[in-house]
């Protein structure tokens, strides 16, 4: 349990939990299954079922260590005693959660070392924003992620370099500004200040406006303070002011305008264009976003390659050659993918020309890579390398590698496959995924009768779509090539 203290009365089959500082009820979590543990660290340790333990230790070991370290060294003590991880099955419907103690996180993340060391840490950063300061009300959840996201880039720019961190920027913002022309610049929900208000769904709040708005702001705050060290100094009195109570932005920006008196007096927050109000409650994209130009070695590569297989006419063989992908990193490949994927659908001869040089090394690596390919090929109806989409819908749980693959399979012509596919699959899925998917499935198709999905085996041939036709479009917003950990 995500407590600090347990222990287990085994002749009563008795388990005792103890959590010694408040928390927000969100912050209670039990997890239960067949569970085994092993020390990575002086106060970590990772739970797992036995057959993904020795992966769990290898990625993990000693390295946890650092990240609190790093985090202690810029935001104060880490209050919390232990940090555990538990790795829980495929179909957990998010990536990770920041509970106290013991970070829940899906073990499919542990396909990918560059994922897998950025989720872990954005948890890590939670420990001092979200969990000792929380966020009164969901109206203002960047007050935890995007703080937690700052923090997050603050640790792995101490850990692995300003580069590696522009780079992972760079990807996110990428896909910030996928979903701002997915919902619109109009949208309610791309304000930091979102108002509950009749047409919002709450659960629209986890979205990358929550996580990189908010962070972009958090960022202009630091440079305002003209070196993050500064700011760094501010965060540790924040957290020590407000630890083990909830607050609202007004607290936030109060205390840093307090902490920097000359700021105060120079009117910052209404410096025209950026004003602190506007920053809260204007849609659209950030007032502001960082300069990246330290991840260029990075990035470059990736851009050089998008341009040799978009610019006609298509020299294949130079752009086959150019580069070898399994060099790369993961956010390189995933960027160079999502740059693709914005180009679909792409001419014939470009995209047999990608399937013939990358489609069988892609295969190999993790799955943030796999699904990105697979959405290219979905989006072009490319049927060569279809049958590579249904053993992904077959082995992978998660709504973020699901979501995406459902709605594009949907918005194109290859609905039928789609829900051939759900029905083998149903009964693995989460049933608030399998929801989803069944209302993505159901738009544009005529209402159908509700039926108990828990009675349907996979091979049945009747339809098991709820009558849910009327509400998909104003349900779940779609949060396409998205992925976010809590």
């Amino acid at each position: 349990m995500s407590t600090t203290q347990s222990t287990f009365l085994e002749e009563e089959g008795v388990y005792q939990f103890y959590m010694e500082y408040p928390v927000p009820a969100y912050l209670v979590a039990l997890v239960a299954g067949d569970l085994i543990h092993a020390d990575i660290g002086p106060r970590s340790r990772v739970w797992a079922e036995p057959c993904l333990l020795p992966t769990a230790i290898s990625k993990l070991s000693g390295i946890v260590e650092r990240w609190l370290t790093a985090a202690e060294s810029l935001y104060g003590p880490y209050i919390w005693g232990r940090y555990d991880i538990v790795f829980l099955p495929p179909s957990f419907p998010i990536v990770a959660m920041e509970n106290p103690c013991l970070t829940f996180i899906i073990s499919s993340i542990l396909e990918s070392d560059e994922f897998l060391i950025i989720d872990v840490i954005h948890e890590v950063a939670h420990s001092w924003f979200g969990n000792a300061v929380t966020n009164a009300t969901w109206e203002e959840m960047w007050l935890s992620e995007g703080l937690a996201t700052y923090a997050q880039r603050r640790i792995t720019t101490e850990t692995y370099g300003a580069a590696f961190t522009c780079l992972e920027t760079a990807f996110r913002l990428d896909a910030l500004h996928r979903q701002m022309k997915l919902l619109g610049e109009d949208n309610p929900v791309s304000k930091l200040q979102v108002k509950l208000e009749p047409g919002v769904n709450p659960s629209n709040l986890m979205n990358l406006f929550t996580y990189e708005k908010g962070y972009c702001f958090v960022y202009y705050l630091s440079q305002l303070c003209g070196d993050p060290r500064h700011f760094d100094s501010f965060l540790r009195a924040y957290i020590e002011k407000y630890k083990f109570t909830s607050v609202v932005a007004q607290d936030l920006l109060d205390s840093f305008l307090n902490f920097f008196p000359e700021l105060k007096e120079q009117c910052v927050e209404s410096k025209a264009g950026l004003e602190f109000e506007r920053w809260l409650n204007a849609t659209g994209p950030p007032l502001a976003e960082p300069d990246l130009s330290q991840g260029s070695c990075l990035t470059r590569p990736v851009e050089t390659l998008f341009k040799l297989w978009t610019t006609e006419p298509l020299d294949s063989v130079a752009a086959a050659s150019s580069v070898d992908l399994t060099k790369w990193r993961t956010f390189q490949t995933v960027l160079f993918l999502d740059r693709l994927l914005d180009g679909s659908p792409l001419p014939r001869e470009v995209i047999k020309k990608l399937s013939e040089c990358y489609s069988s090394q892609l295969d190999s690596m993790n799955a943030e890579i796999r699904i990105r390919w697979l959405q290219i090929v979905v989006r072009n109806d490319y049927y060569p390398d279809l049958y590579k989409v249904r053993r992904f819908l077959e082995n992978q749980m998660s709504r973020m590698y699901t979501i995406p693959l459902y709605e594009d399979l949907c918005t194109g012509t290859l609905k039928s496959f789609a829900l051939e596919i759900f029905y083998q699959t149903q009964n693995q899925l989460h049933p608030n995924l399998r929801k989803t998917i069944q209302q993505i499935l159901s738009q544009g198709l005529n209402p159908f009768p509700a039926i108990d999905t828990t009675a349907v085996t996979t091979d049945t041939p009747a339809m098991v779509l709820e009558d849910k036709a009327s509400e998909a479009t104003n349900g779940a917003i779609s949060l396409r090539d998205v992925n976010v950990s809590a």
